[in-house]
């Protein structure tokens, strides 16, 4: 079990998931670098906000957000969302991701995470019928109006049943 796992289960007890969650991201020396920083967090965690800020700390060459913080600042946010919705009874893991960069960043840039109940319940519906799946979230890096979208990024993310990865991992080790 990683730390920041055994970090979430310890902390929730205490302060509530969506709290360790915000705060844990924004501490953790893998997100810091991104320089990206989480804004709020729902009770739930169905819905995450974060913002990217300008700074001397991102800006490349041509003065803009280095594409490098937009996709570091986004990536880790869907998976470990997701992981911390669904629970200990599932595996997830990034399987890939697509970047697109839509025109260069020269002001702040936010981003929305949300899963809604009917996308978990149809999650774990598929992954009763199939063991495992694949889904595709979406995030967009847009302005503080939402009116211009600079980033674009796709990821796909594995979804399967604990029991059956755990079995798939042991026959696959055996051949």
């Amino acid at each position: 079990m990683s730390i920041y796992k055994q970090l979430m289960d310890a902390g929730a007890r205490y302060f509530g998931r969506h709290r360790v969650f915000k705060y844990g991201f924004n501490i953790s020396p893998m997100y810091r670098r991104s320089t990206g920083r989480i804004v709020s967090v729902s009770k739930d965690l169905l819905k995450i906000s974060m913002k990217l800020p300008i700074s001397y700390k991102n800006r490349n060459y041509a003065n803009t957000i280095f594409g490098g913080s937009m996709f570091s600042a986004v990536d880790p946010i869907p998976m470990v969302q997701l992981m911390n919705i669904l629970g200990n009874d599932y595996v997830v893991w990034d399987k890939s991701a697509e970047v697109f960069f839509r025109r260069p960043a020269k002001t702040h840039l936010y981003a929305n995470f949300e899963y809604t109940p009917e996308e978990l319940t149809a999650i774990k519906t598929k992954v009763e019928q199939n063991q495992e799946i694949e889904i595709v979230k979406t995030t967009q890096l847009t302005d503080k109006g939402q009116e211009k979208v600079y980033c674009e990024v796709r990821k796909t993310i594995y979804i399967a049943d604990k029991a059956y990865y755990k079995q798939k991992r042991t026959l696959k080790a055996q051949v």
